[in-house]
């Protein structure tokens, strides 16, 4: 089982990785069918329109995470990792104006938003809770080609085949590498039979893909990471979506800027830098800026506010060190996802945030000198202790309480990754076990609590 680094850590836009950016990749492979000469349905004439229907989680919260939006930038021929946020709402604004998308390599095609798209809130489609259909037509109305896709979390899409084709949405790579870990067990016998630590285990993975270039795709990602914090940090007012949700990021900062050099600092003043790293990549995330999926937008803010924790607070962080935290973060967030789930639809925020808590535990752990024991007891601290974490965003927006969550979530990485260093890396609950807990917590939780609005803080706001 092979899942790439950037497979787990990919470069995108707000606020959803499974509701905005999947959609969109969806609707772009759809266009690859056309262009590539798929077979029309017999009977049909020339291709005309287009239309596209959202169920489950994406029908009940796509208005607040941009599904519609995103349906629209992806038949446009658009992609999360090259297009330009700023220019999201111009683009969208002409399809509507003209009821046309015009992607290269088609002619142009009928798409009225208004009436092609179509938020189905009976029951969900059967393969997953993100489900979508994407369909187009000749002139009479008759269906030239149809195809279902599962946006099943961190921006990974499959068609209904895929799905039923390859366990856990067909993301493995048939890739041959040499320590091909399907869990957190095979990855502690590998070490032991190698000697060799995770991050030199899965950086040979990643070179039998890429090569000499993965260390600069690994800059890449972190270069990413850290702008999308620096904008966080730059920008103040309200968030779009009807909350009025106010950005705090920067007001914090500049408060811990004024702080720096005092003699009566509290000592967990460094928790409020890791929430701040954290508050400003999710309120870029949920001002549908450029963000890496962490392994979701949802939870976007951990790893890169405890990879910044490192390299700004940690006595001998190296900045090279950031290519190993990534490289041990996938690793765990590759197995959790393997062997569970990383969408909030499905498992609930136990599997975002809960996740990228786990992975950044991990990273942090690894690159402060833990062993590979210390490290899989690093993740399993902190997965264990969000389990039961629902997925219930105010107004189906990724603002409340999603952003601040991110922020304890970091914390709660750093404070596992330093419990699991004080021990010898034995302990009760294997993370294997813990995954599975997670798994199974998901399957049994109430739909109205996983990512569709009707449960929990969603439907308990103040009424002024």
């Amino acid at each position: 089982m092979f899942l790439s680094v950037f497979d787990i850590f990919k470069i995108g836009i707000g606020p959803s990785s499974s509701h905005t950016m999947g959609p969109m990749v969806a609707a772009a492979r759809f266009l690859d069918d056309l262009r590539g000469g798929v077979e029309k349905i017999p009977g049909a004439g020339e291709l005309h329109g287009l239309g596209a229907s959202l169920h489950g989680s994406l029908a009940f919260t796509g208005k607040g995470h941009a599904t519609d939006r995103a349906v629209i930038l992806g038949l446009c021929g658009l992609m999360p990792d090259t297009l330009d946020p700023d220019r999201a709402e111009e683009i969208e604004a002409g399809v509507r104006e003209t009821g046309l998308v015009r992607p290269e390599g088609l002619v142009p095609l009928h798409f009225d938003p208004d009436k092609d798209l179509v938020f189905d809130y009976g029951p969900p489609l059967p393969g997953h809770a993100n489900g979508l259909i994407l369909s187009a037509y000749d002139r009479a109305g008759n269906v030239w080609h149809r195809q279902t896709y599962y946006s099943v979390g961190g921006g990974f899409v499959v068609t209904e085949a895929e799905l039923a084709g390859a366990g856990n949405g067909g993301q493995a790579a048939a890739v041959a590498v040499p320590y091909p870990f399907r869990t957190a067990a095979d990855m502690l016998r590998m070490g032991r039979e190698s000697g060799r630590t995770i991050a030199q285990m899965k950086r040979a993975n990643e070179q039998a893909v890429y090569g000499a270039s993965l260390d600069q795709r690994l800059d890449r990602i972190w270069q990413v990471m850290t702008d999308c914090i620096q904008r966080g940090l730059t920008q103040d007012g309200i968030l779009p979506g009807g909350l009025n949700v106010r950005r705090r990021a920067r007001h914090i900062h500049d408060q811990l800027q004024a702080e720096r050099g005092r003699n009566l600092n509290q000592p967990h003043q460094a928790n409020d830098w890791m929430s701040v790293y954290a508050m400003a990549v999710n309120e870029e995330n949920a001002a549908g800026g450029c963000v890496v999926t962490s392994p979701t937008n949802g939870a976007a803010g951990v790893v890169p506010a405890v990879a910044r924790y490192y390299l700004d607070h940690c006595v001998g962080a190296r900045p090279d060190g950031v290519r190993d935290l990534l490289l041990v973060a996938s690793a765990i967030g590759g197995i959790i996802k393997h062997n569970a789930s990383i969408s909030g639809a499905e498992v609930g925020c136990q599997g975002e945030v809960g996740s990228a808590s786990a992975m950044a535990a991990a990273g942090l752990c690894a690159v402060l000198g833990g062993t590979n024991e210390q490290i899989e007891n690093a993740a399993e601290i902190a997965l264990e202790h969000h389990l039961g974490m629902t997925c219930d965003p105010a107004a189906g927006l990724v603002q409340v309480p999603c952003i601040e969550r991110n922020a304890l979530g970091a914390i709660k990485a750093v404070s596992a990754a330093s419990l699991a260093l004080r021990g010898d890396g034995t302990h009760f609950m294997p993370l294997d076990n813990c995954i599975r807990v997670m798994r199974d917590t998901g399957r049994d939780m109430d739909v109205k609590y996983k990512e569709t609005s009707q449960g929990g803080i969603a439907v308990n706001l103040p009424e002024c």
